[in-house]
C-alpha cells in the first residue's frame, strides 16, 4: 500500500471514531501498518479534524520515515501491539462506557456471543502511566490471546488484520461494555460458560458465521 493511502486510512478511521462518540478531543490514537512501515496519528492533534498529511509515518523503530508531527505519546503500545501480535492496525480510544468498565472490573465477562471476536472475556490491564513502557507492557499482556484489552482509569485498546477490522471492534467492545453496564442494573449478568464458547467457534466454522457467501 502506497503512504499516502495508508495516511488517507488512518485519518479517515480517526474522523469515524470522533464522529461515533468513541474519542474526545486529542484522546486516543489510530495507526496501521504496511510492511515495516506504521502510519499512526500525531500527538496533541484533535482526531475529529486529522487530515492524511498530518499523520506521521515511522518504522518499526520509531523512527520517523515521512511527516512533520511528532507521533502520538503511546508509540511504546502501538509499537509493541506490532511487535508481538504482528497486527495490521490498532486503535486506542477513551470511549466512555468502556473506560467506565475499567474502573470497576478486572476484565469484561463474555456476556455475549459477539463478544468471541474479541477473545471471549476481555481483560483489564492494570493502571499504569500513559506513554510509558510500563503501560505498554502491561496492555500486551492483557492482549494474550485476545484482540481487546480494556486499560484501568484509561480507556480501550483493540488490534486487527486491517484499520477497518481493528476499528470495528473497538465499536464492538464498547458495545460489550453498555450491554455489560445495563444489565448489571437490573441483576447479576448471565456468562457464556466455557462449553458454551466452544460450541459457539464450532458453529462459526461450520457456517462461516460473519461471512458473505454465495447459495
Amino acid at each position: 500500500m502506497k503512504l499516502r493511502a495508508l495516511r488517507e486510512q488512518v485519518a479517515k478511521q480517526a474522523r469515524r471514531l470522533a464522529a461515533e462518540g468513541m474519542v474526545l478531543g486529542t484522546a486516543g490514537n489510530v495507526s496501521a501498518r504496511d510492511g515495516d512501515l506504521v502510519a499512526i496519528t500525531p500527538t496533541g492533534i484533535r482526531l475529529a479534524d486529522v487530515r492524511a498529511e498530518q499523520v506521521t509515518v515511522i518504522d518499526l523503530d520509531g523512527a520517523v520515515v515521512e511527516g512533520t508531527l511528532a507521533p502520538t505519546s503511546e508509540l511504546d503500545l502501538h509499537l509493541g501491539v506490532y511487535r508481538r501480535y504482528r497486527a495490521g492496525a490498532v486503535v486506542h480510544t477513551h470511549a466512555s462506557m468502556a473506560t467506565a468498565v475499567s474502573l470497576v472490573l478486572d476484565e469484561l465477562p463474555c456476556v455475549h456471543y459477539q463478544l468471541m471476536e474479541l477473545g471471549g472475556t476481555v481483560r483489564v490491564a492494570p493502571y499504569r502511566t500513559f506513554g510509558t513502557p510500563e503501560l505498554a507492557d502491561a496492555v500486551l499482556d492483557a492482549l494474550d490471546g485476545r484482540t481487546a484489552a480494556l486499560m484501568a482509569n484509561h480507556g480501550a485498546l483493540t488490534h486487527g488484520a486491517d484499520l477497518e477490522t481493528a476499528t470495528e471492534r473497538a465499536l464492538l467492545l464498547e458495545w460489550g461494555c453498555t450491554l455489560y453496564w445495563r444489565a448489571a442494573t437490573l441483576g447479576q449478568p448471565r456468562t457464556l460458560t466455557r462449553a458454551e464458547r466452544t460450541e459457539y467457534d464450532a458453529q462459526v466454522a461450520k457456517l462461516a458465521y460473519g461471512r458473505t457467501r454465495e447459495l
